[in-house]
């Protein structure tokens, strides 16, 4: 497929990851008693993945985040030509998806700029978890993330070799 379309889907695809993942977390996960909480906001990053895989990942190969294309590439499963490309349409998908993000954000009353769905380490972590702790989870997660992404870009089982075998 040509590259221009496979851009084009992984812009489509890291919007959606970024407004219905983050977007859950900005807008719907703390209201008390009504809130999706953590697990609302993990399951709106897994659906969205899983919804913009069936809807162009034929087209891409799904990647929607810098981490899987450069993971793949990594693996030599796609070619360097490729990677940056993906990475731009990536990261300006990202971008609009935070600015519309942004823009209804704006619409609660008392919002501030900075003031929400951000995390971090220390103090800044709800757990209060160090740096060390922090990487090891993203490092880990990115490589089951990457690992499950690759696998799934099959197209479906390898063709076993049947070979007559002489007596």
């Amino acid at each position: 497929m040509h590259l221009g379309k496979r851009a084009i889907a992984e812009f489509l695809g890291t919007f959606w990851l970024t407004f219905g993942g983050c977007g859950s977390a900005v807008i719907a996960a703390a209201y008390p008693q009504l809130g999706i909480g953590f697990v609302g906001v993990a399951l709106a990053f897994g659906l969205t993945v899983v919804t913009m895989a069936y809807a162009v990942g034929h087209i891409s190969g799904a990647h929607f985040n810098p981490a899987i294309t450069i993971g793949l590439w990594a693996g030599r499963r796609i070619p360097f030509s490729d990677v940056i490309p993906y990475i731009v349409f990536q990261v300006a998908g990202a971008i609009a998806a935070a600015a519309v993000l942004k823009i209804v954000a704006q619409g609660h009353p008392g919002f501030v700029l900075g003031d929400f769905a951000s995390n971090g380490f220390g103090d800044l972590s709800p757990g209060h978890y160090n740096l060390l702790s922090c990487a090891i989870i993203e490092i880990l997660l990115t490589f089951y993330f990457v690992l499950v992404i690759r696998g799934s870009r099959r197209r479906g089982p390898r063709p076993v070799s049947h070979r007559s075998r002489s007596a």
